[in-house]
């Protein structure tokens, strides 16, 4: 059999509808991570779920414990054909956020999954069982189409708390390295560039969020009284806040920016344009001068005040307020000194008259990204293209953030995301959904790119490892 056959094998399949049963099902369990009376239902998803569809195509199951989260355990499924072929990990999350049930329009629930044109609205229809169970399912067809064989080997990570933030998982990859020992990650998560465009991404933009505090004094005073004597935490932290950002969205701290945007990730860029039909109006005046929109969400770095607070503003009194606070966060690419935000936030303020302003760093996670010349990437953008009869968006990282650096910077691998959703998916919102379409083009790509890895995937990784090397050297 060739790959175009293993194609037309898988979507003959999804159009027999067993697919869209198979997600109804996985939908139906409620395994919200952020809630604690739905443990039972998480692990059923693992037990239910995922080991016997695993179980079914040859893998053997392990649950691994959290010992940080005992009830968000990990489920790993192990495939190994021959120590001499190359190995995947491939990863997803079982869990959901919360359904919200009542605030979902008439005629939906999130533990239904309800076809209506295009669209498959559930719980998880798009975020994140809907596109764990495309890659499942393209592997199953792959080894169909191979006679029982794959043609590598296989470890895929299934997750149950992704949607609280991961606890466990870096010190799972840590403990389990060799378990979880591979020579390429490839996984489905977040949304494409757009409905109509495949996309393949290659990490994430990282996080930092931080507080910003000032407290003049243990109590407010009479507006009337001490106007025009006392200082105002409120409108010193205003000035703090804009010495930080300036009236167009422009980061001011040079040492959180980032390195010039390379001529390689600019020509990458360069051919992908942001926004979607429904999304917000983009404005073309706000963020770094001399950089597009696109360059601006995934070359560059920001910063926002997320909440801001002084005194009570649902029943302001005529008073000024003993102190004030604002959380920020900053997100960022690759090659910013991120570990270091909090001295450079304090050394900016101080140089800048705001030393009462308190810095407190709150948590973060780092920015990763494959070279995007990497072998890798050439092959994976190809055998999307042939299949889907569609030019692929290469995003040199996402805007948002991933768990990725687990994968990257741990574990070490070379990391080639392919989502199966898209923007206006209704991701961790109500009315959630996942495209039949997208499901079905996601399912094809997939199946060919786990096709070509069985047939050429020690060549791939050859060139892949002679790159790394090269630019070391380098």
């Amino acid at each position: 059999m060739t790959g175009e056959q293993a194609v037309a094998q898988a979507t003959a399949y999804f159009d027999s509808g067993a697919f869209k049963a198979l997600l109804a099902r996985r939908v139906a369990l409620r395994s919200e991570s952020q809630r604690d009376d739905c443990d039972a239902l998480i692990q059923a998803y693992l037990d239910d779920e995922m080991a016997p569809a695993f179980q079914a195509l040859g893998f053997t199951t392990e649950q691994l414990d959290n010992p940080q989260a005992p009830a968000r355990p990990f489920l790993l499924a192990t495939r190994i054909e021959d120590a001499a072929l190359p190995t995947l990990l491939c990863y997803g999350h079982g869990d959901v956020v919360f359904g919200d049930d009542e605030h979902w329009r008439d005629g939906l629930t999130p533990w239904q999954l309800v076809e209506e044109g295009d669209r498959w609205y559930g719980r998880g229809s798009a975020d994140n069982k809907g596109q764990h169970s495309v890659n499942i399912a393209a592997l199953e067809q792959v080894a169909a189409a191979r006679g029982g064989k794959l043609g590598f080997n296989c470890k895929f990570l299934i997750e149950m708390g992704e949607e609280v933030s991961s606890p466990g998982l870096a010190d799972l990859c840590r403990r389990e390295a060799e378990k979880l020992r591979a020579d390429i990650f490839i996984a489905s998560d977040g949304p494409r560039l757009n409905a109509q465009r495949p996309t393949l991404f290659l990490g994430s933009r990282g996080a930092v969020n931080f507080r910003l505090s000032i407290h003049a004094r243990d109590r407010d005073y009479h507006s009337g009284n001490w106007g025009g004597l006392l200082t105002n935490p409120g409108t010193q932290l205003a000035n703090a806040l804009a010495c930080l950002v300036n009236p167009h969205g422009q980061l001011q701290v040079a040492a959180l920016k980032p390195l010039a945007i390379s001529a390689a990730v600019k020509a990458i860029l360069s051919d992908i344009e942001v926004g979607e039909p429904g999304g917000p109006e983009i404005d073309p005046h706000w963020g770094e001068a001399g950089l597009t929109p696109t360059e601006r969400l995934y070359g560059w770095n920001t910063l926002e005040v997320l909440a801001m607070v002084a005194g009570n503003p649902q029943r302001p009194m005529n008073a000024i307020p003993g102190s004030a606070s604002a959380v920020c966060q900053l997100r960022f690419v690759v090659d910013t000194d991120w570990q270091n935000i909090g001295g450079h936030l304090r050394a900016h303020l101080d140089a800048h008259g705001f030393p009462q302003v308190a810095v407190e760093v709150l948590r973060g996670s780092p920015a990763t990204r494959l070279d995007p010349t990497d072998p890798l990437v050439g092959w994976a953008l190809a055998a999307m293209a042939e299949t889907s009869g569609k030019k692929p968006a290469l995003l040199p990282n996402l805007g948002g953030s991933l768990p990725n650096d687990v994968f990257a910077q741990i574990l070490g691998l070379p990391t080639l995301w392919v989502p199966h959703s898209y923007p206006a998916c209704g991701q961790h919102a109500v009315d959630e959904h996942m495209l039949r379409s997208i499901a079905r083009e996601g399912l094809q790509m997939m199946t060919r790119l786990f096709w070509d890895l069985g047939e050429q995937g020690g060549e791939l990784l050859a060139r892949h490892r002679a790159h790394r090397a090269q630019e070391e050297q380098a």
